[in-house]
């Protein structure tokens, strides 16, 4: 299949057709598990990540203020890696949809994090905001930029989770030996 900005315009032409005819076919269950390291040394936390073709390991390890070694990443380091990815992944998108052609596309993401809550000190906010920038490098007009922008705030995955409540549900069971 041709690809545009690195995006297989067929295939989310034929997902669209599919998800028109039939809109339960969108819905997709994603889990994600992982374990606690209780060794010394990093990594304090390790997930594998099945995914279509195969599957990862990602590894965490909190910044030193927090317990860790601060050898890897932290858990906000893939919070902020994954509303990064699909923030760029659905401008993108949304680029190709509109048939702006992208030269290079570089995203941005920072927040400012206050850790007293993390720490029992305080009820305030962990994160009052979040900023995601975009570096275009395209042929486009600003205003179709702009718009496609727009349209990747709105349809972003990790932006409506991020910006929209979710019921989350938390509960433990006794592990079996």
């Amino acid at each position: 299949m041709a690809r545009f900005n690195n995006v297989e315009l067929e295939r989310l032409r034929q997902t669209r057709e599919q998800f028109e005819r039939d809109p339960a076919s969108a819905r997709r269950t994603q889990v994600l598990e992982g374990e606690w390291v209780l060794g010394n040394g990093a990594p304090q936390f390790r997930a594998i990540l099945q995914y279509e073709h195969g599957q990862s390991v990602l590894e965490m390890d909190n910044p030193s203020f927090m317990g860790g070694g601060g050898t890897l990443p932290g858990p906000m380091h893939y919070c902020f890696s994954g509303l990064a990815a699909c923030y760029a992944s659905t401008f993108a998108i949304v680029a190709a949809e509109l048939g702006l052609e992208l030269r290079q596309l570089r995203v941005r993401v920072e927040a400012d994090v206050n850790f007293l809550r993390t720490f029992g000190l305080a009820d305030a906010p962990t994160m009052e905001e979040v900023r995601v920038q975009l570096l275009i490098d395209s042929p486009a007009s600003d205003e179709q930029l702009q718009h496609a922008e727009e349209l990747a705030r709105q349809r972003c995955p990790v932006v409506y989770t991020l910006t929209h409540p979710v019921r989350l549900q938390t509960s433990w069971q006794r592990a079996t030996a």
